[in-house]
């Protein structure tokens, strides 16, 4: 292991689920419970007995399953300084998966290694002692991490300076709030000198300002070459710190790969998002007595279907529609969002042919070419309407209708140019440029 921070191989948890544990001496509990019910199945027994011949007693419920896998088989390693992030679904087995890692829970199979001491930060009131301050418990942790006080009493005015509670840090935490208490342990998990960083989704506890300044830190402490195990669910988040990231879905691996391309196959899987969409039925089909929505795509200049787009190429957003009411002067519109649910842009039908003008009755088609080297990688979700004015009304306007992922590219060509790094915004536009050299000053040659 000695380029690799984290091994795991095989790992697996089982949990027992249905059942109390069985103990040799009843507890109080059970005996007032057992006093209580045994009058209750008497009754039930009674009844059975004297049920009228040839009828049936309910059907028993089925008994839940003894045990569940929470995870199952997952083998993954990490090398040291890497940022992996690890998403997937509610319940698909992510923090059981760090709970082994931090050594909070042992597996029921397989084994993970470790290089190098670990500052877990998993949930809102791991790894604190209430009743200590908050000054006491960041004593507390770095001895548990095996820190030497000297190297506390380093980093000491830094975490409490950045987690902001400087004037509650000799209160017990018990009164923190939960905002509170996450910036304070996560200043304590970054701040400490441990070799892997391991965090939760705790950080959508703080506000805004905040969470930018984690990961900020986040991407300080990957400079310095350590490495960090990531849960979010935000996927912005995820590809602007993560250079892998790790899909698990139900108690198992299903992808492994760059943050961006695994981000986006998560999205796309969950969205239970396509490229096309049509509606057969125009009884079931969404509008109203004047306009039904009869299909929408993505497509390329060539006219396929396009679930993903290279971001220098254009990308053509199509909807077909049905006009059922003659005489009315209709407009049809995109609304396009990231997967952050941010608006990119919204586009409305300014086609001169039938700009201001009454359609008669019929089938129509309205396209709206998106240029290359606008957007910025990563998922779209297009939102398709129609709407009349003169009155305003709108006869269907269906969120997410389609989605497709626009693909980076580092061939020098894009508006990246020669920039490596993630690159922050909801656009992401080709812009032209002029750099003037002054007092004579010459280029040389190209390296």
């Amino acid at each position: 292991m000695s380029d690799l921070a984290v091994r795991v191989q095989g790992i697996g948890k089982r949990y027992a689920i249905g059942r109390r544990r069985q103990s040799s001496q009843p507890m109080l509990r059970d005996v007032l419970a057992d006093a209580l019910h045994r009058p209750v199945r008497l009754l039930g027994d009674l009844a059975r007995r004297w049920q009228p011949a040839g009828t049936q007693a309910p059907a028993a419920r089925e008994a839940p399953p003894d045990h569940v896998w929470a995870l199952r088989g997952a083998s993954f390693d990490v090398e040291r300084g890497e940022v992996v992030g690890i998403i997937g679904p509610n319940g698909a087995g992510k923090s059981t998966l760090l709970k082994i890692l931090s050594r909070i829970t042992e597996p029921t199979e397989g084994r993970a290694e470790i290089s190098g001491r670990i500052a877990s930060l998993l949930e809102v009131g791991t790894g604190f002692h209430p009743e200590l301050t908050g000054r006491e418990n960041i004593y507390l942790s770095g001895a548990l991490l095996g820190m030497r006080k000297s190297d506390i009493d380093r980093n000491l005015d830094e975490i409490i300076d950045f987690s902001g509670i400087d004037k509650f840090v000799d209160t017990p935490v018990k009164h923190y709030s939960s905002g509170m208490y996450v910036r304070l342990a996560f200043a304590v998990a970054a701040h400490l000198e441990s070799d892997v960083l391991i965090v939760d989704e705790v950080l959508a506890v703080g506000d805004v300002a905040f969470q930018r300044k984690c990961m900020a830190k986040m991407e300080d402490v990957h400079q310095h070459g350590r490495t960090i195990l990531f849960v979010s669910h935000s996927m912005p988040a995820v590809t602007r710190l993560c250079q892998r990231a790790i899909l698990i879905s139900e108690g198992t691996v299903q992808k492994d790969g760059p943050a961006p391309e695994i981000a986006n196959a998560y999205l796309m899987s969950s969205l239970r998002a396509t490229a096309e969409r049509t509606w057969p039925d125009p009884a079931s089909a969404p509008g109203d007595q004047v306009a039904r929505l009869r299909s929408v795509r993505v497509k390329t200049k060539d006219g396929d279907t396009a679930p993903s787009i290279d971001i220098r190429q254009a990308v053509g957003l199509e909807m077909t529609y049905d006009v059922l009411v003659p005489g009315l002067v209709l407009s049809s519109y995109y609304d396009v969002f990231n997967e952050s649910g941010i608006c990119v842009f919204v586009a409305h039908d300014l086609d001169p042919t039938w700009r201001r003008r009454p359609r008669p009755c019929g089938t129509y088609c309205s396209t709206a070419w998106v240029p290359g080297n606008l957007l910025a990688n990563g998922t779209m979700l297009v939102g398709a309407a129609l709407l009349s004015d003169n009155p305003f009304v709108v006869h269907f306007h269906h969120h997410d209708s389609v989605a497709f992922q626009v693909q980076d590219s580092f061939e020098g060509d894009a508006a990246r140019g020669d920039w490596s790094r993630p690159l922050a915004g909801v656009i992401r536009p080709l812009l032209s440029w002029t750099t003037e050299a002054r007092d004579g000053i010459r280029p040389q040659s190209a390296t």
